[in-house]
């Protein structure tokens, strides 16, 4: 192994350490957050334990040789994220640890859409061009006590729309801001959300596309659809007939006991644990192998059924990734505990091992992905020298 590499996986376990711990970090520190580098944009979830209403924090931070690493605010964490002059290092106990930067700021940031409502609140910008809209922070789960467990969307709502403007987002808007996106570089996008009432998820989707389509020019746009899946099967063509290039449905942990009780809504609404399944390699039949993801929340179940998972998964077409379980503010799993950092790393890497046992490219994982910096997206850039650093001595701060 090169000593880059080793840097890098070495960097690697850092990221998943503060990941998983979060840092503390006074926010008046951040005097060039929501100028030139980007805030934090709450859409769906909230992962930081430290409410931070009305005030700009980053959304990440980037170490030295290129990981991008969530920031997880939580003030009872040994780590803290401080200003040095013109630095920013992450300490424990006065000592600097690393160095770190922030994504810079997407210009489309400040444009509105033609009816006013501000782009950023439409589509976020995550890193390497990839967008993510969430069409809706309300989930009808949770008027029948439904929600899965380890859920917060409803209370992210609750807790920063007012301030931040968090409400439904229509196709024209999402087709403006994407275009917008798209010419800054955008490249990839994710549409997700509660579940909508009456389960009239099929005809928003492809009113969606048809405005994205419309605004970009372009018919293949890259695009995810996040669905529950469907009573009727035979709707997800649909969705690939509407220009989408991979489909989403997360399935959230693997043994058909817990997946009743944490996910008691999707239990009782998309057909039960089998037809979950039945959805997911019926989803490859349309879309293709690798064309089709599922989500597992690694944490809420055994390791090895877990594993067990990603590869019946991943044997069947399926791209499935585990990222750590976060016990998020509002959800009814608050206050509980996520396994060890060193739990979740090594989980990422049999899950990596999997995908690649099984052919899956990289380019496969960032197209089905909402998210291209998860342990297992870094693990294939390390190994295949994707990654910037391996073509320069320097690493720059992520771009737009």
């Amino acid at each position: 192994m090169s000593n880059l590499k080793q840097k890098l996986y070495e960097e690697l376990a850092l990221k998943n350490l503060l990941a998983n711990t979060g840092v503390g970090f006074d926010p008046k520190i951040f005097t060039q957050i929501g100028s030139s580098h980007a805030e934090s944009v709450h859409c769906l979830f909230d992962y930081s334990v430290d409410e931070h209403v009305g005030v700009n924090i980053p959304p990440a931070f980037v170490l030295p040789h290129g990981l991008i690493t969530l920031l997880k605010a939580d003030n009872r964490s040994p780590y803290r994220l401080e200003r040095d002059a013109d630095r920013f290092i992450i300490t424990q106990g006065g000592n600097e640890i690393t160095e770190v930067t922030f994504i810079k700021r997407p210009k489309y940031y400040d444009l509105k859409t033609t009816d006013g409502t501000p782009m950023k609140n439409v589509a976020v910008y995550g890193s390497d061009g990839v967008i993510f809209i969430a069409y809706s922070n309300e989930c009808s789960l949770k008027e029948s006590g439904k929600d899965c467990l380890f859920c917060n969307i409803n209370h992210t709502k609750a807790t920063y729309g007012e301030v931040e403007g968090i409400n439904w987002k229509y196709p024209k808007q999402i087709g403006e801001t994407v275009a917008a996106a798209y010419k800054e570089g955008g490249r990839h996008l994710t549409i997700s959300g509660g579940f909508v009432p009456e389960r009239r998820e099929v005809e928003y989707y492809l009113d969606v596309a048809e405005s994205i389509k419309e605004h970009t020019g372009l018919e293949d746009f890259n695009g995810t659809a996040c669905i529950g899946a469907p009573h009727d099967l035979s709707v997800i063509s649909k969705y690939k007939e509407a220009g989408y290039r991979t489909l989403a449905t997360n399935i959230e942990v693997w043994d058909r006991n817990f997946f009743k009780a944490y996910c008691p809504g999707k239990e009782e609404l998309c057909g039960g644990y089998d037809h979950w399944i039945k959805s997911l390699k019926h989803s490859v039949n349309v879309f293709g192998r690798g064309r089709v993801r599922s989500n597992l929340v690694g944490g809420l179940e055994s390791k090895q059924s877990t594993l067990e998972g990603l590869e019946y998964l991943a044997d069947a077409g399926v791209i499935a990734l585990a990222p750590a379980w976060n016990p998020n503010n509002g959800s009814a799993l608050e206050g509980h505990r996520s396994p060890e950092a060193e739990w979740h790393l090594d989980l990422a890497y049999r899950n990596a091992a999997i995908l690649q046992k099984h052919g899956y490219t990289y380019e496969q994982l960032y197209d089905a992905y909402a998210n291209s910096q998860t342990l297992v997206h870094d693990i294939y850039r390390i190994e295949n020298e994707l990654l910037p650093v391996f073509n320069s001595n320097e690493v720059l701060e992520e771009a737009f």
